[in-house]
């Protein structure tokens, strides 16, 4: 498969308004993109194309070689790991975390009463220890800390090997600490051979992990600048893209910005 993700010419539209306009936009098997811009520039709508949640109103979006509007969309978000503030809602707060992230086996948030294999343990016991999770897998969900429910999100999108990985502000709202923990591990999961095609968003420069390859610019709903990471995101560009003069800084692999 040459691309995970290739949207041609697409637009979404609510209420008379494009919420994305003309965006042709594809993410290769082995890239890592994340996607910044103001409120409102479109970036959570485009993420929702991508873990096929929603249909374009007009434009072509295949997905895993799966054109939208031509595939069972419940069959293709199997093979799509999703990690947004959304889900927190979906799990149940009596939870334990094991149980929070191995019920991504059967695409559900809550364990009822469906069978489980002992390799569907052990995969979430080793997910567990990778997202430094393992001395909690018997806490309830809503005992966690922020930055906890956070990497059990994570952890849960990575349970059933995806072939695609989409983050939706991973660490938005964190304290220092959290913030900087979950973006070590994230730096290391998007540097690792193995791991699949991965999109993130956020609003933050600081955010963006280190082994991230390529940047994505939007603005009222279209492309205002893409490509590699470090062509892509200069003062300039991210100035226009939240209009407002911001100088970029980049030290130690990690970008910032600002004021100019």
């Amino acid at each position: 498969m040459s691309e995970v993700i290739n949207l041609q010419n697409v637009s979404v539209v609510r209420g008379g308004k494009s919420i994305i306009d003309s965006l042709t936009f594809s993410v290769g098997p082995t890239e890592r993109w994340v996607v910044l811009g103001a409120n409102g520039a479109g970036k959570t709508t485009l993420l929702k194309l991508a873990a096929a949640q929603i249909q374009p109103s007009s434009g072509s979006a295949t997905l895993l070689g799966q054109r939208l509007g031509e595939v069972n969309v419940f069959e293709l978000r199997t093979r799509i790991g999703f990690a947004s503030s959304a889900l927190t809602a979906q799990i149940p707060n009596s939870e334990t975390v094991l149980n929070a992230v191995m019920t991504a086996s059967y695409g559900i948030t809550g364990r009822w009463n469906e069978e489980y294999d002992a390799i569907d343990e052990r995969r979430a016991r080793r997910v567990l220890g990778e997202w430094k999770l393992s001395s909690l897998e018997d806490r309830a969900f809503g005992t966690l800390s922020d930055g906890e429910r956070k990497r059990v999100q994570i952890a849960r999108s990575v349970m059933t090997d995806p072939e695609l990985l989409l983050l939706d502000e991973p660490v938005a709202s964190l304290d220092l600490a959290a913030r900087e923990l979950t973006l070590q591990l994230l730096s290391g999961y998007a540097q690792a051979t193995e791991a699949p095609a991965m999109v993130m968003v956020t609003h933050h420069l600081e955010e963006i992990p280190p082994g991230f390859t390529h940047a994505l610019l939007l603005q009222d709903g279209k492309v205002m600048a893409r490509g590699e990471i470090g062509m892509t995101l200069t003062s300039a560009s991210i100035s226009e893209a939240f209009n407002h003069p911001l100088t970029l800084n980049y030290q130690n692999q990690r970008f910032s910005a600002v004021s100019s």
